[in-house]
């Protein structure tokens, strides 16, 4: 070997230790199993979306391979195992095999069509027995030994998919952690660093939800990122950041979330996070992660460096500040770096500086404050509520009105639904009915065009339901029964050149609780993909000759639509 080529042996080697080193000062170093798993789906390796990006209440947990845009590819199994759970549903992962593994990790595959056919036999008397289509089955370790590379399933585009891909994830089968499964090297070939959108900073001598963000616009000189305005002034003595960054992999346009993002005051870590090892106990956090008014309002994605008040543990790291820049008069360099899971790194740099004239935002101190990590208690004397300490990411200054209604029930305002909440927490109306306890009172919520309706108890005066969001709430009664129509289908009708049923059921309540087919007597497996319309598919349970169909339909306040059906076939 020539000098030359030992010298670029060298700086290649040095290069390498460098760049590992700043990774290695980004994110927790993983010993995950490298090529342990293949890839699920017989298609061209591709992502439409990764782990962590974010979406509506929640990370998304896994990835999202491509399928070509087509349906009904070959699934496989990642690794040695054996099927431990599937679950069908109406949304979420539509249909879905769990797969434990050896090496104590779980393989999931989501938005499945068809199940092999032994497996779709098993599930299918099982739903049978249990007299219901969405199950969430527990499968004995013995009956489904699973191959590497064993085709288990057909891909689809079943419960909340938007399009045709299998969902794919990894887990900790002992915590149920959901683990980042490009960190398990599925050779995607990425060698693109992620790019920084915009900044956003936050003045946190006041709560984040009564202040908009100060945006700074930012360009690229030498591969690194910097503000136009070259520094920045402090509005305050105590600051805090937010990037809107996003990473692609080599060969694709597809905007992917990043993998992490730190934050260095003076060359010392503040504060920073990484997606791994999140459950879906956590998930609902991203509302914590994120500038959640700005974005209800119609503003871009954000993402905090430094956590919120009330995010606890979770995907941060941060130094004894909470990740807060503290001013003192003084000027800070800063240094923020964003990382996919390849390492390829992005780095923004800029000087902070103090401004002694700069006062906070003025905050509005009448209303009454609710503040993360206490319990808070709302009363009236015809509404009251309380949050668990859990349930808020910073301090909100409560909003309430009693507005009339065309119905004569007041409707109750509780703040707005820009502002997230965490777990669900029980509202109490008191209103007078003409029986008090109907059965058929229920709660509406309602903010912008969503509605929600939640069947609401009767106790010693108040009805109460449980919610996750704040918004407009009202007490209605709720007679109408939901309506079933048949589509394609009719009383009387020779059936035998159709190869399916369908219903359409609707309901003002929206939401049903239950809906039942019975022919002859016997249940029969109608379908609810999506929620949308309930589907048979022929087979051997309803056999050629005359048959009797009842279809009952029940809301969530009990009200029960019944149809009856003669056909023949």
């Amino acid at each position: 070997m020539n000098i030359s080529l030992l010298q670029k042996y060298f700086f290649t080697i040095v290069a390498v230790c460098f760049c590992n080193i700043i990774f290695a000062q980004h994110i927790n170093q993983k010993n995950y199993p490298q090529q342990y798993f293949q890839w699920p789906v017989g298609a061209k390796k591709g992502l439409a979306a990764n782990f962590g990006e974010l979406r509506p209440n929640h990370y998304h947990m896994g990835l999202d391979c491509r399928t070509d845009q087509k349906e009904n590819i070959p699934v496989y199994a990642a690794a040695d195992g054996y099927i431990a759970k599937v679950k069908i549903e109406s949304f979420g992962f539509g249909r879905c095999i769990y797969i434990n593994h050896p090496n104590g990790l779980t393989t999931l595959y989501a938005h499945l069509n068809t199940f092999e056919p032994a497996l779709e036999n098993y599930v299918t008397i099982q739903q049978y027995l249990l007299k219901h289509w969405s199950v969430y089955l527990d499968i004995p370790a013995s009956l489904f030994p699973i191959k590497k590379g064993d085709r288990i399933a057909a891909s689809g585009n079943t419960g909340g998919s938007q399009g045709p891909h299998t969902h794919f994830e990894i887990r900790n089968t002992k915590s149920d952690k959901n683990l980042n499964p490009l960190l398990f090297n599925f050779d995607i070939e990425d060698n693109i660093p992620p790019e920084i959108i915009r900044l956003a900073v936050y003045d946190r001598e006041i709560s984040t939800y009564d202040q908009s963000p100060r945006f700074y616009p930012l360009k690229k000189i030498n591969g690194v990122y910097i503000p136009v305005t070259g520094s920045i002034i402090a509005p305050s003595n105590k600051i805090s950041f937010a990037i809107t960054a996003y990473d692609r992999y080599t060969g694709s346009t597809n905007q992917n979330g990043i993998y992490g993002a730190a934050i260095f005051c003076d060359d010392k870590r503040v504060s920073g996070f990484e997606m791994d090892s999140i459950s879906y106990d956590e998930t609902r956090y991203l509302n914590a992660h994120i500038d959640y008014k700005l974005h209800s309002n119609g503003g871009p994605y954000v993402q905090y460096l430094s956590p919120l008040p009330g995010y606890k543990n979770g995907i941060y790291t941060t130094d004894k500040n909470a990740g807060i820049i503290l001013m003192n008069d003084t000027s800070h360099q800063i240094k923020i770096t964003v990382a996919d899971a390849n390492g390829n790194i992005s780095t923004l740099k800029f000087l902070l500086q103090a401004n002694k004239n700069m006062r906070s935002q003025h905050v509005d101190d009448s209303t009454q404050k609710l503040i993360p990590n206490y319990i808070n208690i709302f009363e009236r004397s015809t509404i009251k509520f309380y949050l668990p300490e859990n349930a808020l990411y910073d301090t909100i200054n409560f909003i309430y009105k009693e507005i009339p209604s065309a119905t004569g029930k007041l409707i109750y305002q509780l703040n707005n639904a820009t502002i997230p909440v965490h777990t669900n927490f029980t509202i109490n109306i008191k209103e007078n009915f003409e029986a008090a306890d109907t059965g058929k009172i229920v709660m509406k919520r309602f903010y912008g065009s969503k509605q929600d309706y939640k069947k609401a108890k009767y106790n010693n005066g108040f009805y109460s339901a449980s919610f996750r969001e704040f918004g407009y709430f009202q007490l209605l009664a709720d007679d109408e029964a939901p309506v079933v129509t048949p589509i394609g289908f009719s009383n009387g009708m020779n059936v035998a050149k159709l190869n399916r049923i369908v219903f359409s059921v609707k309901d003002n309540c929206e939401d049903l609780e239950d809906f039942t087919a019975l022919l002859d007597g016997n249940w029969l497996r109608f379908t609810n993909d999506k929620g949308k319309n309930f589907i048979y598919i022929f087979d051997e349970h309803c056999p050629a000759g005359t048959h009797e169909l009842k279809i009952t339909a029940t809301d969530l306040a009990g009200n029960k639509t019944e149809k009856l059906y003669h056909f023949s076939r």
